[in-house]
């Protein structure tokens, strides 16, 4: 039906049903866009597309578990991804390239000094990237913009921006000292250190030095330790920051090795082995001799503890029959002891008998028919010497 043929009720209420219908389509519309925009925004966010980006290389021997996209560590944070790895050319004695971003701040903790690559390979034919953090030296990017200004260029900065300027490289005397180091004077240059650097003699005249305060969100100078100061850094146009890499060795060649040294040591195993068993046998052999041997002498310990047993009651009666023999010398002891006390000239009698069985024999050895019967047999010994009147 024509729209001009409807009736104006009709026509009102279908011109409200086409003004919601189209509020529901920009409606609609509108938050499709709106959630697609919020999801790109938060995986550029994810992936630090809106963060500061430090760009560095290094090389390796081998990209055996590494590709573009395999995330950096450092203390133990996810820091940047793997952006290239590349073989280098014929004849280059550096094997593969890889490039790897850091993101804002993690690439502030990466020092001239302490911080390298380390190659950590895992199982599978896995490999990881860890970045060490620096321990001593300077920061290899900076995003502060540094200067070349003569003395009296700074002289007027300084007078205008006073404590905000540091120098950003070494300053040596004729004799090479150091008169100043990177990031100083601390405290920002003053008068005097610029009276100071003015009478070193240096060239041009001039220094490199950078205002702390301003940042510029993005990588604009690097250190360079040949030239011994910052140097400037873009980049589109300048190469990406060298790290030393340290590889650990991989877990198949590790692997590999200590079969090596088991195999080489398995004969004395087995050697050691056979040794092993030939002794628990004989061992098992002593050890049954021996079961034998005191199964044996069971009926020998027996007898013994039956021959103790005699011999304990024996010496029990010889121990009975000594103590009897013992009571009855002691009362013939006793009975002899009281004939002496009741006969009291019993001793001077067997005295005077043996003084007289005395010189009875005496008598009988002067008598000449019995005196060779006492003769003293002849010795060596010399004669007596005569007595001189």
């Amino acid at each position: 039906m024509p729209l001009q043929d409807l009736t104006p009720q009709l026509r009102t209420r279908l011109n409200k049903m086409e003004r919601a219908v189209g509020w529901f389509v920009f409606l609609a519309s509108a938050l499709l866009v709106f959630g697609f925009g919020y999801y790109i925004y938060h995986t550029a966010e994810h992936k630090g597309w809106f963060k500061t980006k430090a760009q560095f290389v290094t090389y390796l021997q081998s990209s055996a578990g590494l590709k573009v996209g395999d995330p950096i560590y450092l203390m133990g944070f996810q820091v940047g991804t793997i952006t290239l790895v590349h073989p280098r050319p014929p004849g280059d004695v550096r094997h593969v390239e890889v490039r790897f971003d850091i993101l804002d701040p993690y690439f502030r903790y990466i020092w001239s000094q302490g911080s390298f690559v380390k190659v950590n390979a895992g199982f599978l034919g896995q490999a990881q990237l860890e970045v060490t953090r620096g321990t001593n030296g300077y920061a290899l990017c900076v995003t502060q913009p540094i200067y070349c200004k003569t003395i009296p260029e700074l002289e007027q900065l300084v007078d205008a921006q006073p404590g905000e300027w540091q120098l950003s490289q070494f300053v040596f005397d004729a004799q090479s000292n150091i008169i100043f180091k990177p990031y100083q004077p601390y405290d920002g240059l003053t008068h005097s250190n610029l009276e100071l650097l003015a009478s070193l003699n240096l060239p041009s005249n001039s220094v490199f030095a950078y205002n702390n305060k301003p940042d510029a969100k993005s990588i604009v100078a690097v250190w360079s330790e040949p030239l011994q100061r910052y140097d400037f850094y873009n980049r589109k146009t300048s190469p990406p920051v060298e790290l030393p890499a340290l590889e650990s060795v991989p877990v198949a060649d590790r692997l590999d090795k200590i079969i090596g040294q088991v195999e080489t040591a398995l004969p004395n195993i087995l050697s050691i082995t056979n040794k092993l068993f030939a002794v628990l046998d004989n061992a098992a052999n002593a050890t049954s001799n021996l079961n034998s041997t005191i199964v044996n002498a069971q009926p020998l310990v027996t007898n013994a503890n039956a021959l103790a047993i005699s011999a304990n009651t024996n010496l029990n009666l010889l121990t009975l029959q000594v103590g009897a023999t013992l009571e009855n010398l002691a009362g013939i002891t006793s009975n002899l002891n009281v004939q002496v006390q009741s006969n009291s000239n019993m001793l001077a009698g067997i005295s005077k008998a043996v003084i007289d069985a005395d010189d009875l024999v005496q008598g009988l050895k002067r008598h000449w028919l019995l005196r060779s019967a006492f003769k003293v047999k002849a010795t060596n010994a010399p004669p007596a010497k005569p007595s001189r009147k």
